[in-house]
């Protein structure tokens, strides 16, 4: 059976681990290829193994123009196209009250979660428009949407995230080339699992810890996110762009602060990398 993507290529940014990894799963699975890039670089671990040269995994930080003109670049080169840009790649960041505010941990937030979803947007546009052609996908949060659920300079850069999409998505409609944002739910991921265990790889105790509020039965899983990012990468959605899918359970349909992140985040000042966290100073 042909998979909903047969023949497409794409782009995902945060490739390596979380929604990420599970998005290129889905979109391989679906019959794309696929240039992931991650700042951790080629596939830690083998965990992507097995798919041949579908897969392309280049090391890249999303805030560094160059690196993620070169994704695109990538895809082109080796693939012929570029159909799909998934801007996926974010952090947490700085973490704590807006009085003690450290700006460099801000300024890199928003350089990964704001600029990089910017850079990616102007690249893939950049090869897309001659063909007239394609669709952009880009990670928001629930913490764009309301306030409580999240950091400070994280939530206004996911914030930021969704206007863009609109703004973008008008602009690239006449060429036919579709811009969609999702917004994931508390997910089980490495970040999740950090902020609600303390421990990066205790994935199985961030699920039970998150079952106690999980709004439709379960915790969201990251195949959960890569299906519907899959769905908006194909044909089913075809007259779908400029919105925000919500795939969430529910929670932003009632929104309320997370008292679990203050507790959480109590003693740190900013997480750039899921297990590392700098102290409150």
């Amino acid at each position: 059976m042909t998979g909903r993507l047969e023949g497409r290529v794409a782009v995902v940014t945060g490739g390596m681990s979380g929604i990420g990894a599970a998005t290129v799963r889905r979109f391989l699975h679906e019959g794309a290829a696929v240039v992931a890039g991650d700042l951790r670089g080629p596939d830690p671990g083998g965990a992507l193994s097995g798919h041949g040269d579908r897969l392309t995994v280049l090391t890249a930080d999303v805030a560094a123009e160059d690196d993620v003109a070169a994704l695109v670049d990538e895809a082109v080169r080796r693939y012929g196209q570029l159909d799909i840009m998934f801007n996926n790649a974010a952090v947490l960041g700085a973490i704590g009250p807006i009085g003690t505010a450290d700006m460099a941990e801000v300024d890199r937030t928003f350089a990964v979660n704001l600029r990089g979803v910017f850079l990616g947007m102007k690249h893939a546009a950049r090869v897309m428009r001659p063909r007239r052609s394609g669709c952009v996908i880009s990670t928001s949060s629930p913490a764009g949407l309301s306030g409580g659920q999240g950091p400070h300079a994280y939530s206004a850069a996911k914030a930021a995230v969704i206007g863009l999409t609109r703004s973008v998505a008008a602009e690239l409609r006449a060429d036919l080339i579709r811009v969609n944002a999702v917004v994931p739910g508390a997910t089980v991921t490495a970040m999740m699992a950090d902020v609600t265990t303390g421990d990066a790889a205790d994935l199985a105790g961030a699920e039970r810890k998150m079952a106690d509020t999980a709004w439709m039965g379960r915790p969201i899983q990251a195949d959960d996110i890569a299906e519907a990012v899959a769905f908006l990468a194909s044909d089913a959605a075809r007259f779908i762009t400029g919105e925000t899918l919500c795939v969430d359970g529910g929670m932003t349909s009632a929104p309320g602060s997370s008292p679990f992140l203050a507790e959480r985040f109590a003693d740190t000042s900013a997480i750039f990398e899921a297990g590392r966290r700098s102290p409150r100073r």
